[in-house]
């Protein structure tokens, strides 16, 4: 089965604006009448041209975009939006084209204007870092529906307009998708937005347009160096969030180096947390117990305020986040004691595919999650290890066609952090899963703890294996898929669930 693409959510009564007013607002060539051509959406991609779009035409890796131009006016675009080499390819297409020096930089200030996004926007709550951003925007979310707030979620899992869902395509939208999903969000009286925002997304102008209320840093550890060329110019990417023209305000976590540098190089003011026992910052979280069902904390601020509350997610680093969200809405102005009345019972998230449970009762806790760096591996076995009695069972995978110079690193820190170890397959996408399996053995074997490894291919197999192995007290954590309701193999998508799966492993060992 061929992906199935979610959708893009749009307004659903957009209004139109005038192609010339577009050309004269920015300054633009053009070449073609624009008198009486309005638009009503932006799109990148031709086959998803709504009528009245303007569609954008942008140099691909393999083609340039521009090829598409009379497909996507057969589809009802009414205009073109390219480069100087898109024009030139597209001039027989019919539909007057509007040329830009770069479409990409050009495509969210002109997506903003389109969809008139700058307009009375809603509160932007923006997170950025290697791991934690899912979990700290859905924690976001959750507080404020518990302040009473109509909310908006953009995260690598799903898209939120209020009580609507979809499954996401990126971590973060194009930004012609980001601005009409903000435009939705204005009908339906959205208030306040979670955004999680990647290096990607900072590089590759997916959140153009857009000025956050406040923005925040997780952390940084070893990740997409497959995209970077190495830490410093991963670090820069996130460093681009804390400039004026992205946020008005940051919120730092000291919890890796890399926040000291944040702080350093922010062009914006900030504000620093810490959850790590001796480092100091303006606020600082205090673990108050760790259990399987939730981790409770006390988050301590400036003139020795405090919030105590729980989150029902495991570990040390889910109560960072949490702290870390709360930081985030305090300076982005809610009174702390107003946050403290709506969470003092416990801060209502659910977060689809992080450290999920899909166990019952009785028999091993099994756990399902989306970590998929080595940093993200050392803090969630740690947690589990907390209240496990038994074994800690791991089953994960590598992605294939990207960053493999993590694969080594991250199968060490596995093998030292669980007694049982799983080397399975994820998304091998066009690479050899046997050797990506191959390279995670060696990784496993540089621990100075060895696991007891098994490799067992495929990963409906290996969970199997795993659940066979775990007795009472036992807890198998499976790492990677998560959320994904998919396997990407040789470019296709098929339909695949890791919950389901362990789910049906378990009943088939006799456990509820």
């Amino acid at each position: 089965m061929t992906a199935r693409i979610p959708p893009v959510l749009r307004p659903e009564h957009p209004l139109a604006r005038p192609l010339a007013g577009l050309v004269t607002e920015f300054g633009l060539d053009y070449l073609g009448p624009l008198d009486g051509v309005e638009i009503t959406g932006v799109t990148l991609r031709s086959s998803e041209v709504e009528p009245g779009d303007l569609y954008v035409g942008m140099q691909g890796t393999n083609s340039h975009g521009a090829q598409y131009a009379a497909q996507a006016a057969q589809l009802g675009a009414v205009a073109l939006l390219t480069d100087q080499a898109g024009a030139e390819i597209a001039a027989e297409s019919g539909l007057p084209i509007v040329i830009v020096e770069s479409p990409r930089a050009a495509l969210g200030d002109i997506s903003a204007w389109v969809y008139r996004t700058n307009e009375h926007p809603p509160l932007l709550l923006g997170v950025t870092g290697t791991n934690g951003k899912t979990s700290t925007a859905y924690i976001l979310e959750a507080i404020l529906r518990q302040l009473g707030l109509v909310t908006g979620l953009s995260s690598t899992a799903e898209r939120h307009i209020g009580d609507l869902t979809v499954v996401s395509r990126l971590t973060t939208p194009e930004a012609s998708e980001m601005h009409a999903l903000l435009a939705r969000m204005r009908e339906s009286e959205v208030r306040a937005v979670a955004v999680e925002v990647s290096a990607q997304a900072l590089s590759k102008n997916r959140v153009d347009g857009l000025v956050f209320d406040v923005v925040a840093f997780t952390n940084l550890s070893h990740d997409h160096l497959d995209d970077y060329a190495d830490m410093d110019d991963y670090f820069a990417a996130k460093l681009a969030f804390f400039d004026p023209e992205r946020g008005k305000r940051g919120v730092v976590s000291l919890d890796s180096p890399w926040g000291d540098k944040i702080v350093e190089g922010s062009r914006i003011p900030v504000t620093t947390i810490s959850s790590v026992p001796g480092v100091d910052g303006e606020w600082n979280v205090e673990i108050l117990d760790e259990l399987a069902a939730y981790t409770e904390f006390r988050l301590i601020g400036p003139e020795s305020r405090s919030l105590s509350s729980r989150v029902p997610l495991i570990g040390r680093h889910m109560a960072a986040n949490a702290a870390l969200a709360i930081v985030m809405l305090v300076e982005a102005g809610f009174e702390l004691e107003a946050i403290g009345q709506a969470v003092e019972g416990g801060i209502d998230a659910y977060l689809p595919g992080r450290t999920e449970r899909v166990s019952g009762e009785r028999g091993p806790s099994v756990y399902v999650d989306f970590g998929h760096s080595p940093d993200a591996f050392l803090n969630t076995l740690a947690a589990v290890r907390k209240f496990t009695t038994g074994n800690v069972i791991m089953v994960f995978g590598a992605d294939g066609d990207r960053d493999a110079t993590k694969r080594h690193e991250m199968a060490r820190v596995a093998s030292e952090g669980s007694d049982i170890l799983v080397i399975t397959d994820h998304h091998p996408r066009f690479e050899d899963p046997d050797s990506i399996r191959a390279t995670l053995i060696e990784g496993a074997h540089l621990a100075e703890h060895q696991a007891e490894l098994y490799e067992v291919s495929p990963p409906e197999k290996a969970i199997r294996h795993a659940v066979s192995l775990a007795k009472e007290g036992d807890t198998i954590l499976w790492a990677g898929p998560g959320h994904q309701d998919y396997r990407d193999i040789k470019g296709v998508r098929t339909p695949y669930s890791a919950r389901a799966e362990a789910r049906a492993a378990l009943l088939e060992a006799g456990w509820s």
